[in-house]
């Protein structure tokens, strides 16, 4: 078993008329080194054992940037967008299936296609559901065959979510196919999943999950830069994300025709 030095998670959902509540944002979390507790699984599959990393390793931080750095959150759309939306999400999760499936697509058109917003995936794999972990380094492997992989994985674990999560052992055969119909080197992708490769980054991100009180998912939080961001608690309605996204864009349009004014 390896002990690797970075990553772990919670949602303390709250509920407002707007759908959203304000929150500190990650980069201004006054943080002390923390150490997350975990380890490796060996589980039974197929009549041998695998050495997949299925649950949280132990992490260690210095400092809030460095913990974003580990999270290494996956991004999609123009890196310099204006407004930031975040997602902590969980694969085994019926409601990320949901909005992954019908709110993200909205998201996407509306916002990250045209550069307005780009979307940040942070996994948040909860203790309830036993193969999120294992599904969350699943994506990351595809994703180390090119940054593309990552999206059209990430669709496959959720269209088939109810197929590989009733499953009563880890889901290892189910994960390899997702792989190999999307054209993945089988061999390269078969060795990251059955080892403890992008175990740190998960339980990074369940780390930063749980310093900004995220206790459940999805969790969505939109930023406009400047520190803040808001917590959006309607996240099965495009229709809050869109109320943030335009008052947040509202704000810059104000503040560049002040400034254009002086």
């Amino acid at each position: 078993m390896a002990s690797n030095k970075r990553d772990e998670g919670t949602k303390k959902k709250s509920s407002s008329d707007s759908g959203t509540s304000m929150t500190s944002f990650y980069w201004i979390l006054g943080l002390v080194a923390v150490i997350a507790i975990g380890s490796v699984g060996y589980s039974l599959v197929g009549g041998g054992f695998t050495q997949a990393a299925l649950v949280a390793v132990p992490i260690e931080y210095e400092n809030p940037q460095e913990l974003v750095e580990m999270a290494a959150g996956v991004e999609r759309g123009d890196p310099d967008a204006p407004i930031t939306i975040l997602e902590f999400a969980d694969f085994q999760c019926p409601a990320c299936r949901q909005f992954a499936t019908s709110v993200k697509p909205e998201v996407d058109l509306a916002y990250v296609d045209n550069g307005v917003a780009k979307f940040v995936f942070q996994n948040f794999p909860l203790a309830v559901h036993p193969y999120a972990f294992l599904a969350s380094r699943a994506a990351r492997c595809a994703m180390d065959q090119g940054g593309e992989h990552f999206w059209a994985y990430h669709d496959q674990l959720f269209i088939n979510q109810a197929s590989w999560s009733p499953n009563t052992v880890p889901p290892i055969a189910a994960f390899e196919s997702y792989a190999q119909g999307l054209g993945l080197n089988e061999e390269e992708f078969n060795g990251c999943l059955n080892s403890d490769r992008h175990a740190v980054a998960v339980s990074a991100g369940m780390e930063l999950g749980k310093l900004m009180r995220v206790s459940g998912t999805p969790t969505i939080f939109v930023s406009g830069g400047g520190g803040m961001a808001t917590r959006v608690t309607r996240w099965q309605e495009f229709a809050a994300i869109q109320e943030v996204v335009e008052s947040l864009m509202a704000e810059k349009k104000d503040a560049g025709d002040a400034e254009g004014q002086n």
